[in-house]
């Protein structure tokens, strides 16, 4: 009996030690997610996904997903993105990914029928443009919820982070920009609100009236971009007062302007850079949002990574190929 005793005690330590951390780490690994409706307008009912650690404790920082599709297409809650959301949590973020109205969406049903070249060029520029701007108030509007339900989902509203993908990408610079400049859809953020933050997948900023001129100063922007994207300029497209402005052209500006950003280029790549970050690069967005957004460390840093044995691409994105890839 006593050898027995001896052998449940012995068992029943060892599965202490064995099983104890497990059941810590699963707790600590688990994922919460809860949906919630933050807007509606007219026939669209916009939702946010809030992913969260259940035993979290105090106010966590946040990033705002906004994904990619054209404008046209896309989900916020594509399996694609999904590890990298378990992996922000995992690092100590609440993670808000969001839905926003496509402008883009059935395109060719939007445009008037048999327009001239110059009627048709102008009318995709409007209702492109149209779609940058209702993406932009979605953002803000879905920001504004996130604010107002922070204290009850322990959120630091001085840590909220823009981040997006493609049109996402283009979204939250466009925001950004929108913002340093008190643009009227800006009038919707809280008068001293600033993003802790901004990380930008292969975007832009959309330009109709010349140049970009930056009024404020920006957060901290950490830009990727592949230098043969056919899809979003790497650098810059111009046509008289038109202009998408790019990854290189940006980062050239936030050098001028003497704030932190980090610019990551992937030379002979296109515009998978859009998604590849995201489990590509953990180290450093996490660099990062540990210098420049969470120790607030006024740094530049511009790196390039060229793969190997890798064929030349074409680099320079024109008007025409812009308009091309539409597929009008």
């Amino acid at each position: 009996m006593k050898t027995h005793a001896l052998i449940y005690c012995v068992g029943l330590l060892l599965a202490t030690v064995w099983l104890t951390p497990t059941a810590q780490a699963s707790e600590q690994d688990s994922l919460r997610k809860e949906t919630f409706i933050y807007a509606i307008k007219d026939r669209d009912t916009l939702r946010l996904d809030k992913y969260d650690r259940p035993a979290a404790t105090g106010a966590q920082p946040c990033v705002i997903f906004v994904f990619g599709g054209g404008f046209a297409a896309g989900t916020r809650d594509a399996k694609a993105y999904r590890p990298f959301y378990e992996w922000l949590v995992r690092s100590g973020y609440s993670v808000v990914a969001i839905d926003y109205r496509l402008g883009m969406r059935n395109l060719k049903q939007q445009l008037a029928p048999k327009q001239g070249k110059l009627q048709l060029f102008k009318q995709v520029v409007s209702i492109f443009e149209g779609s940058i701007a209702m993406a932009v108030e979605d953002l803000f509007d879905a920001t504004n919820y996130v604010i107002a339900h922070a204290g009850d989902w322990q959120i630091d509203t001085g840590k909220i982070i823009s981040c997006g993908s493609s049109a996402g990408a283009i979204t939250v610079l466009q925001g950004e920009y929108e913002r340093c400049n008190a643009g009227a859809l800006s009038a919707t953020l809280p008068p001293t609100f600033k993003y802790a933050g901004v990380m930008a997948f292969a975007g832009a900023i959309f330009s109709t009236t010349g140049p970009l001129k930056w009024n404020g100063r920006p957060a901290p922007i950490l830009l990727f971009h592949g230098d043969a994207d056919k899809e979003v300029p790497y650098d810059k497209i111009r046509f008289r007062r038109l202009g998408f402005y790019g990854s290189k052209h940006i980062a050239a500006q936030l050098r001028t302007l003497n704030t932190p950003y980090y610019f990551y280029t992937v030379e002979n790549d296109g515009h998978a850079v859009s998604n590849s970050p995201m489990w590509q690069n953990r180290a450093e967005i996490d660099s990062f949002l540990k210098k420049m957004v969470a120790d607030r460390q006024d740094l530049r840093i511009e790196t390039t990574a060229k793969p190997l044995n890798k064929p030349e691409q074409k680099k320079k994105l024109t008007l025409q190929d812009f308009i091309r890839n539409m597929k009008l």
